[in-house]
């Protein structure tokens, strides 16, 4: 099998600040706007090979390797993706792909996966298309194509392609925002946020009952999503100002809004679910008797999982590393959490 040209591009997981849950008519576009810190630690790094195709139809031609072993069922998913992009992306007609794909994360372990992956993959076939079209993008307008793709594949990998904090959902809050890619936040960031930190702690790693993409089409039935998409303006507008201002008590307050709205909205959906563990519930009252006793700016938001995602300023993290030791390692899976902080963004490996 003749390899002609490969790239291995790393994109990193993110968590959402304001969260995303609910789609309209189209593919993959959200029903609110949502932001996010991108993640530094947490990241799959994927290498994308076109080798020489073996037959002569017009069938994709895709091996996919999961920590270096054939994973059938991601490949499909892969191979969907594609379908549905290959009229922009001759490549996909003109080549195999021999695609391997890793994560710095165990499976499992509460990180949005999809999120990196997608976006891993989705820049590599930029990036491999560009190539062979000899004509390079800009830089922005690079990884607003690749943020474009990326979203084809998993609604929030849009935000994983930039640094620190990204937007994806078009807002009059955000100039420049839009539902088919996301853009990056940078700009009016306080410098608090830069270094902002992000404890992962595992309260369970069991598979969810209920995927993300059923969770999302819930929420056309569900009686509270107008008033949802109200309420994720309003919080996207003011948490825009707490990022600028380095106001750490308002941000707080509104990403564990976020997050209580997201598992509520589960909870009364139909059919409801419960994705919250019972050590869930204890650390957020633990966190929550720490923040007062200590008076330190602590907060927690979830994804769509049962755990935790701790933030907090880098200049207090020892104290609150001594807190999660202490109090929250022993509601923890197996003590398992992973300590991270907001990220680069996607990186091409040489």
């Amino acid at each position: 099998m003749k390899e002609i040209k490969k790239v291995t591009w790393r994109s990193p997981s993110n968590i959402a600040l304001v969260k995303y849950w609910g789609k309209k008519t189209g593919v993959q576009i959200p029903a609110n706007p949502s932001i996010s810190f991108t993640l530094e630690n947490c990241y799959s790094e994927t290498s994308v090979s076109l080798v020489e195709k073996e037959g002569n139809g017009s069938d994709i031609e895709l091996r996919f390797y999961f920590d270096g072993k054939a994973n059938m069922a991601f490949q499909l998913k892969i191979l969907k993706f594609f379908e549905s992009i290959r009229k922009d992306f001759p490549l996909l007609n003109q080549y195999g792909l021999l695609i391997h794909s890793t994560n710095s994360f165990p499976h499992s372990s509460g990180i949005a996966s999809s999120a990196s992956a997608m976006s891993a993959l989705a820049i590599c076939l930029c990036d491999l298309q560009e190539q062979l079209n000899k004509k390079k993008l800009s830089a922005d307008k690079f990884l607003q194509k690749a943020s474009y793709y990326a979203r084809l594949g998993s609604g929030s990998a849009a935000r994983s392609i930039y640094p620190q904090i990204a937007e994806w959902g078009k807002t009059n809050s955000v100039k420049g925002s839009s539902d088919e890619y996301a853009i990056p936040y940078t700009k009016n960031l306080h410098p608090v946020f830069q270094t902002y930190q992000n404890s992962i702690l595992i309260a369970s790693s069991a598979e969810k009952k209920v995927s993300s993409r059923v969770g999302h089409s819930l929420m056309k039935t569900n009686p509270f999503a107008r008033t949802r998409y109200a309420q994720a303006e309003k919080n996207l507008k003011e948490l825009l100002v707490s990022l600028k201002t380095g106001d750490l008590e308002k941000f707080g307050a509104i990403v564990e809004e976020e997050a209580m709205t997201l598992h509520a909205l589960m909870m009364c959906s139909t059919p409801s679910f419960v994705l919250m563990a019972p050590a869930t519930l204890s650390m957020i009252e633990r966190i929550r008797r720490f923040r007062e006793e200590s008076k330190l700016p602590v907060y927690f938001t979830l994804d769509a999982g049962p755990n935790i995602h701790l933030l907090y300023p880098k200049k207090i993290a020892k104290k609150v590393k001594a807190f999660i030791y202490a109090e929250l390692e022993e509601l923890c899976e197996n003590g398992r959490m992973i300590h991270d902080k907001v990220g680069k963004g996607a990186k091409k490996m040489k």
